[in-house]
């Protein structure tokens, strides 16, 4: 099959900046790929039109339409037009769209089928933070949703919640993100084998620096560890993100005010950082740690999982789909921070443990996530829609 994912993001330097959306399809694309498919990833909202090639995946770029008022509309009917010129010229033979912002809503082209696969909606995510969606974004994925020829879920606490906030009774595919297993091995970026844990009584978190993450409920916890443990180290790895109901320009800002003066001195920030990097941090922590509140099926989970870390993690919604609590990991709420530290102290006092968790976790990553898995499971998925 020809597969076209229609995207806002997509990692690569040409491309711009890229979150969970384009790295979620750049291993799907490289499992498809490897499955026969061909690739085409079309990225619109770029500063040029063109077109380049990415291991092998077609990537064209999209430049949106400018005109006051009525951009969102003719950007849509130019999108409509690429799909359906690549459709007739049969360079593709089916569309997959993210939810976020329900961009296919006023996207119809002629005979091509265009599908969704829910990686958490701004309605998803504001439900979630429990606060108030932009009345525009609502409308338009809620309209994209029931439009769709076929609609996929990374989890299903997304699709049941995505079904409640649209008053919707939408039946889902439930098919989860996923990793290539072969990059996240426990080799580091020169090839060479890491010395895990060599960073002994180390939590890391990485991901963006942001509320909804859980971030300003860390500090808390991390002070419940070093209140017992004085030697824990804290290693934060993402980018600073500005506090949306705050109004503050900087969360990292916010969460050095909570931390007490003992746990701050053993909390390094640096920053984001290349891919090779996470991968070498990840590999030479002690426990990672994922305290939030809002996801649809969080890839940076699986990406440590993968490399046999033990992981606590929020116990909200998704979470049991991902980890199960006490055989490959621990979920405890984020705002338990007595407990969420206690679990947190328990691994990194439990050598033996560390191992268990680790060993189960890589096992679920291969048997649930990987892109060989989680390619045949889409592929036969998008099968049900081929035209031809």
């Amino acid at each position: 099959m020809k597969i076209a994912f229609l995207t806002p993001e997509y990692p690569h330097p040409k491309t711009g900046s890229s979150g969970g959306i384009g790295t979620s399809i750049k291993n799907l694309a490289m499992g498809l790929l490897a499955e026969g498919c061909s690739v085409r990833v079309l990225v619109y909202a770029q500063k040029e039109e063109g077109i380049f090639y990415d291991n092998g995946i077609c990537i064209q770029q999209i430049r949106n339409v400018k005109l006051k008022g009525l951009s969102w509309f003719l950007t849509r009917k130019k999108l409509e037009n690429i799909i359906t010129a690549l459709y007739d010229n049969e360079e593709i033979d089916l569309v997959e769209a993210p939810d976020w912002t329900g961009i296919t809503s006023f996207i119809s082209p002629k005979n091509c089928p265009v599908v969704i696969r829910l990686n958490g909606s701004d309605t998803y995510f504001c439900h979630l933070d429990q606060r108030p969606v932009k009345w525009v974004n609502r409308f338009h994925e809620k309209r994209a949703l029931k439009n769709a020829d076929g609609l996929l879920s990374v989890s299903q606490f997304t699709a049941d919640t995505t079904n409640e906030v649209f008053h919707l009774d939408k039946k889902f595919s439930i098919i989860p993100n996923c990793i290539d297993m072969d990059v996240f091995s426990d080799k580091n970026s020169n090839g060479n084998d890491n010395d895990k844990n060599n960073n002994k009584n180390t939590i890391l978190y990485f991901g963006s620096l942001i509320r909804k993450k859980g971030l300003l409920e860390l500090p808390f916890i991390f002070n419940a560890v070093v209140a017992k443990k004085p030697e824990a180290k804290l290693i934060l790895v993402g980018k600073d993100v500005p506090d949306i109901i705050s109004g503050n320009s900087s969360t990292w800002q916010m969460m050095q005010g909570l931390f007490s003066p003992a746990a701050l001195l053993n909390v390094t920030y640096l920053g984001a950082v290349p891919y090779d990097e996470i991968k070498n941090q990840i590999s030479s922590a002690t426990v990672c740690v994922f305290p939030t509140f809002a996801e649809a099926l969080p890839v940076s989970w699986i990406e440590a999982m993968a490399l046999e870390k033990p992981i606590v993690a929020s116990n909200v919604g998704w979470a049991p789909e991902v980890i199960d609590d006490g055989v490959n990991g621990f979920l405890v709420h984020p705002k338990e921070h007595l407990h969420y530290a206690a679990k947190i102290i328990q691994l990194m006092e439990d050598g033996d443990l560390q191992k268990e968790f680790g060993l189960a976790a890589k096992k679920k990553v291969s048997e649930k996530f990987s892109i060989q898995k989680v390619a045949q499971q889409s592929l036969v998925f998008y099968k049900k829609f081929y035209n031809k």
